[in-house]
């Protein structure tokens, strides 16, 4: 009888089968215990927002600085005036209205009252091609009005932004919302294309010292988005970003999900050149700016931007 045929070694030849499976098993998990963040960083989501402007014509090259915003559009008059600007991202602040119907509106505190809803807002900006920021003002809001954005997620073609000041920042005396609730109600299972807009709370005087953004600070919001798979936007306050350069460059080092959005208090004073280490050290695919219209004239007209 032919060696491989005889029992003995038929039952040894299963074992050493059922052995070497099991082992197989053994290591494969091991492997996969291992490779955590690198499955999920595959699936983490760059900002899509300049491709999108760019696959549409709007801008002519990739650059963050051409992006051009509409701002409070918290009533129809404004809204429609957006529409119809030359704006690529229309923000508008939202909260839930102060009495029934208690559902989310356009407005912004101290208002409590709106003549249009997140629901008609959302209405509006479908027949566009504009992108939108959603500046949450109240952390009562964000799930009902994700809940109302998710069911329109298949008809808005232009890129979606969250924001929400969720830190305390340089001056700042406003409440934040809680980080961790804003974030678990913001990102949904339908959201992964979202720009999460996550800012500190600030505050700006004249004929003062005015403090920038501290290494806690930057260090303390890194904690909040490292383990997030979304990109993340950081609005900074233009005049506070002079004293702010080494932390900021060291925010946006820690990913490649994350971008700057500066913007500009009303009464601001700003000299634009205070921009321009930023411009010159920072890819320019990586800063958006959301300055006042003579701001942004002045900031064109600089040699070197």
């Amino acid at each position: 009888m032919d060696i491989f045929y005889r029992p003995s070694v038929i039952r040894l030849l299963r074992v050493r089968g059922i052995v070497l499976i099991l082992t197989g098993s053994v290591l494969l998990c091991f492997v996969v215990n291992l490779m955590p963040e690198t499955t999920e960083i595959s699936t983490a989501m760059k900002d899509q927002t300049l491709e999108y402007f760019l696959s549409q014509g709007k801008i002519g090259v990739n650059d963050a600085a051409d992006i051009q915003w509409a701002h409070a559009a918290n009533s129809r008059t404004k809204m429609t005036e957006a529409l119809q600007s030359s704006a690529h991202m229309i923000e508008a602040d939202i909260l839930l209205r102060g009495h029934d119907p208690k559902e989310p509106i356009m407005a912004h505190p101290p208002e409590n009252d709106s003549d249009i809803s997140l629901r008609d807002w959302l209405k509006a900006v479908q027949a566009s091609d504009k992108g939108i920021k959603l500046d949450f003002k109240s952390l009562q809001a964000v799930a009902p009005s994700m809940a109302l954005l998710d069911g329109v997620r298949s008809e808005l073609s232009g890129p979606v932004w969250i924001n929400a000041d969720i830190l305390p920042g340089p001056g700042g005396k406003a409440t934040p919302l809680d980080p961790k609730d804003f974030v678990e109600a913001a990102v949904t299972p339908v959201s992964h294309g979202d720009v999460l807009s996550l800012g500190w709370t600030t505050g700006w005087a004249s004929d003062t010292d005015n403090p920038g953004y501290s290494w806690e600070m930057v260090r303390e919001m890194e904690a909040v988005c490292q383990p997030l798979r979304q990109s993340v936007t950081f609005p900074v306050r233009a005049a506070l970003m002079a004293q702010s350069f080494p932390q900021l460059q060291w925010l946006l080092q820690q990913s490649d999900r994350y971008s700057l959005t500066v913007w500009t208090g009303q009464t601001d004073v700003l000299d634009v050149e205070d921009l321009l280490t930023y411009r010159k050290h920072i890819d320019k695919t990586r800063i958006y700016y959301d300055l006042l219209d003579t701001q942004r004239a002045k900031l064109g007209a600089l040699p070197g931007f």
